[in-house]
Formats: C-alpha cells, structure tokens, sequence
C-alpha cells in the first residue's frame, strides 16, 4: 500500500494521492469476461440540479465509449460516479472489484523531478514492486528478495524509463526535455506530463476527459494510434468530432436525464440519432391525431346515454396508452461574420522575414534573437484560407503571433495592406480576459480602444447596441453582468469570439480556437468561416475545422515555410512517421 492512499469503501480499490496520478489499484484475481459496468434506475443529482433520472446502461469490458452529451449534462458527474468520488442518488451502480481504473489527475503538479522520472512513477505497480525489494533487502530475507526480482522484472523495471520517454515524445516533447525538471514547463506541457502519466500504468479501466485540449495535431494523432492499441476498457469525453471516431466504438449520450446508448462512433451516432428522431417525430404526431379521434369521440358521446359505455372504453384506452414524448432539441448556436469594410489585395505579403523571439532583457548586450522560421517570402491574397501545420516546436504559432503584431518579425519585413483589420484568437487569448470584469465591461472597453475608423456603425457601439450584440453570443440577462472569472472555459472563448466578430476583421488569425468549444459551437464556428468573405490564417488540431474551412495547407518545418501538397490523412501519415524517428533519436541517445 502507497503512503498518503485513499480508500473508497464501494470496492475497496487504493488511489495514490501522492502521484499525481488517480490510478486505483485493487488485489489482483483471474479477469471475469462476464463482468462489465453497470448503472440501473440510477438517479445523479448536483444541488438541485437532476443530472440522470432513471438512467440504465451497461459497458462491456473493452469497450471504447465516447460520453457525449450537452455543456452542464452530467458528463463528468458520471465520470466522479466511476471513480468513486460521487454516489448516485438513487438506483444501482457497480463495476468489476478488481478493475484497475487510471484518470489524468487534473492539479497542476510541483516538483524539481525530471520529466521522465515523473512519467516512470505513474506506474503504480512498478513502484509497489521497488518498495517490496528494498524491504526484502533490508530484512536479509532471502527467498522473500527472489520473489521480489522476479516482480520487479514482471513489471518491466528493465524498460520502464524507455517506455515512459516513448511516452513523453509521443506527446510533443523534445528530446533535450526528457530530463529537464517539471517545474520548468508551462501549465498545458505539466498537463501532456499527467497524460503520460496516465498511460504509463497497466489499467483495466481508463477514463479520459477532453485528453486532447492541451495536444497540438501531432500529439494528437499520435494518442490516437496509442488509444487504438489500448486493450482495457475506455470512456472518454471530447468535443473533437474525428478524435471520437477515431478512437471510439460505443456512443453514450446523456440526453435530457437519460444515458442512451449507440453501438458505433460518433459519427455513426449522429446518423442514427437523426434517424431516431424522424421516426420519433412520425410516430409522436400520429399518436397525437389518434388522441385527438379518442377524445372527440369521448366530448361528444359521453352525455349520451347509448353512447355512454364506449365514451368511457375511450377514456380508459386514452388512460392506458402510454405517451410518446415529443422530440426535444438542445437549441442550436449560430452567429456570423460580419461583412468587412474592405477587403486589400494582398492582405499582407512577407519579404525575407524571420519569426521568432528577440532576446530578454535579462541577456548581454549584442545577444542575437532566437530565429525559429527564417526566409519567408509569401503573400495572404484576399479570400484565402489557409491551415499552418507543422509538429510541434517548429514555429506555428510564432508565425501567426507576429503577423498579429504580438511579435516583431526579427528580421526581413511584413507589409499590411491598405485597410487591413486583423482578428487574432491566441491560445492564450482567455488569459487576457479581465476575471473581475463582465461581458459588458469587456465590450465597453473594445469600443474605446478601437480606432474609430474601425468601428462598426455609432448604434452598435452604444450599450444597448453592445447588449444586443452580446445576446447572438448566448451572453443575455444576468449573463451579461456575471464576471468572467465565474464563466466556464467555453463561455469565456464564447466572448472572446463575440469581440473578435464585433471588430469586423478581414483578416482572422486563429490560433488553436476550438480548446474549450463544445461541439455545437465548433459546428457553429465552422459554418460561420465558411461564410466570412475575408481571409484566414488557422492553426488547429480539430481536423473537421480544418478540413471544413481550409483550401490550402502551409508547412513550418525546419525553419522555414513551405506549401504542404497533401490531405490531413497524408499530413497524419508524416506526423507518425516524425514520431517515431523522434523515439530512435531518444533511444539512440540513451
């Protein structure tokens, strides 16, 4: 038993508090086929909320399942229920005793470990097997010391830093990082480490939620080819539509309280939903014209003494039929582009330019900038749509940074068109966001820093104009004076959308902007770029996004910028082979 672990009384399982890591690690007996996840009748309430009602399904083990479901549905409610930190409110839930369960730890971990010995230590069992030698050891009990080599062999001591640095790369990291300390990396590379982490230690049970909001594409399709080979059972949360398909066979939808349950991927999903619909829809109205003949029949006879009887066998047949609920949607987002005031020709056109960052303060005087691209000579022509690929590190979002004018070009030139009105979506973009403030104080404030050329007509920049405008945003009553801090990450790209199509650019930089978007506003986004007259600049990992908007693909690779002739499939095919000669080049180092 690991010190510090936690016990959850439903099925007596351990979880390592100390690790980082939730894995729950139970005695080990023969697997049972036979046994899967069970919810029954189950009830699931957050306050007053009613997350499920009623809800039954089963999960087979091995089985990939996608939970998909609205914003506020219950999803990672159920996820606390599987893991043990949340009780159903009613009903039956049970899962396999001897399931071993792994789930990313979402706190941001704190220590001066190298990248690899914090990845290593996520395999619960190989340290469990370290601790059993170094006690055999130090009780001189020799029979006891034999059994513990042969576990610690069993749990592959021999490979565990190879197959932890397998790991690491395999989610963008470089090899130079592999021993540098955790603490040294940003928050969304801590939380790659807590992925890594997860995947490190043997798990019957894996549960993933959005895995892919800190990944750019190559990490991604690298986890994709991972989760393929996974042999345990998975469930996994995502806004990412082909991540779904890719990775899944089973749906789960949380729809209105109810867990209902579709054997395929997401796609396959949406078709039979759609299907279930119209059939449901059908099937309501024609009960609806039978309900309305039964009670005309009973409003009419039931005063009259010969018909008497037969009024009443309809009031019985109405009382006994059992109602088709007519189809509920979840409301649709949509919003749009507004029409630029101009559109120049080219937008901008880049002369010998170098991206990249100029040297800190801190450095001596005469130290050289840190030139990632270099030599680009290419134009942005009014109208096109272009995705920036590359693997990770090589410069893509630096490139769109100082288009943006967040960075200066570190050598070389980039000339604006005439009338150029750019709108930039960064990573960090929902950093900049002012916590305290809300949504209309932040739409205040971008009236008064835009220049007055640039702004839409007077009305809208008035604050019923600004209210009005914040109401296509899904921002209306209280919304509209709740501080930002309080919002949830979708919300807050919500509004940072909502600003940027206030503006009425023509030229859009986005820079990873499907993070914290759920599906409907992806889809949303997605029409509205189709859309938009001007020109875009799109860096993503949400391959229907690109696929949907782009025309054409530039490569930064290598320090330099190139026209990438190929689909995404052809683009997936040279991220696996890149990773896989980034895991040579570590074990060459090795």
């Amino acid at each position: 038993m690991c010190p510090g672990a936690l016990f959850f009384s439903w099925h007596s399982i351990a979880v390592e508090a100390r690790s980082g890591l939730l894995l729950f690690a139970s005695k080990t007996w023969p697997y049972n086929d036979s046994l899967m996840i069970i919810l029954k009748n189950v009830a699931l309430r957050r306050g007053t909320k009613v997350l499920l009602d009623n809800a039954t399904v089963s999960i087979n083990p091995g089985e990939k399942v996608g939970l998909v479901g609205r914003n506020g549905a219950g999803k990672s409610s159920l996820f606390a229920v599987l893991n043990g930190s949340l009780h159903e409110d009613g009903g039956d839930f049970s899962i396999p005793s001897q399931w071993r369960m792994a789930q990313v730890a979402q706190d941001m971990p704190e220590t001066s470990q190298t990248a690899t010995e914090f990845v290593v230590e996520g395999d619960l069992t190989l340290l469990a097997a370290r601790r059993e030698v170094a006690e055999a050891e130090a009780g001189d009990d020799y029979m006891r010391m034999a059994h513990a080599y042969t576990a610690l062999n069993d749990a592959g001591e021999h490979d565990a830093p190879a197959r932890a640095q397998a790991l690491i790369l395999g989610l963008g990291f470089s090899v130079a990082e592999l021993q540098q300390p955790v603490n040294s990396f940003s928050g969304g590379w801590r939380m790659r480490l807590q992925l890594a982490r997860a995947l490190m230690c043997p798990s019957d049970l894996l549960l993933l939620d959005e895995p892919t909001n800190h990944l750019d594409l190559d990490a991604l399709v690298w986890l994709e080819a991972w989760l393929k080979q996974y042999a345990g059972t998975m469930v996994v949360i995502s806004h990412d539509r082909e991540f779904l398909d890719a990775v899944t066979n089973v749906t789960l939808h949380i729809d209105h309280g109810k867990l209902v349950r579709y054997g395929g991927n997401y796609s396959k999903f949406e078709d039979m939903r759609a299907e279930q619909m119209i059939l449901q829809q059908a099937a309501q109205a024609k009960q609806q014209e039978k309900i309305a003949h039964l009670q005309k029949f009973i409003d009419r006879f039931k005063a009259k003494a010969s018909k008497a009887k037969q009024a009443q066998s309809r009031v019985k047949a109405l009382e006994r039929m059992e109602k088709i609920a007519p189809v509920l949607t979840d409301a649709d987002f949509q919003f749009e582009f507004k029409e630029p005031g101009s559109l120049p020709n080219p937008m901008l056109t880049m002369s010998q330019a170098s991206f990249g960052y100029p040297a800190a303060e801190t450095a001596a005087a005469g130290t050289p900038p840190t030139v990632i691209v270099k030599g680009v000579n290419r134009s942005v022509l009014a109208g096109q749509r272009i995705g920036i690929l590359g693997a990770n590190g090589q410069g893509k979002s630096t490139l769109v940074k100082t288009v943006a004018e967040a960075l200066a070009a570190t050598s070389g030139e980039i000339i604006r068109g005439k009338g150029l009105n750019i709108g930039y979506f960064s990573q960090q973009e929902l950093d900049v966001l002012r916590p305290e403030d809300d949504p209309l104080q932040h739409m205040l404030r971008l009236v008064r820093e835009t220049p007055a050329q640039l702004r839409p007509p007077a009305n809208d920049c008035r604050e019923q104009g600004l209210r009005n405008f914040l109401g296509t945003f899904n921002f209306s009553g209280d919304m509209v004076k709740q501080a930002v801090g309080s919002m949830s990450g979708g919300e807050k790209a919500r509004l940072v959308l909502c600003m940027i199509v206030w503006l009425r650019p023509n030229l859009l930089l986005l820079d990873e902007p499907t993070n914290h978007l759920d599906l409907a506003t992806r889809e949303a986004l997605s029409v509205a770029l189709n859309e938009f007259e001007g020109s875009v600049m799109l860096v993503s990992h949400d391959r229907a996004l690109l696929r949907a908007v782009c025309d054409e693909f530039w490569m930064v690779s290598r320090g330099g910028v190139s026209d990438f002739d190929g689909d995404l499939d052809d683009y997936q095919v040279y991220l696996l082979a890149e990773a896989k000669r980034r895991r040579e080049e570590a074990a060459g180092k090795r």
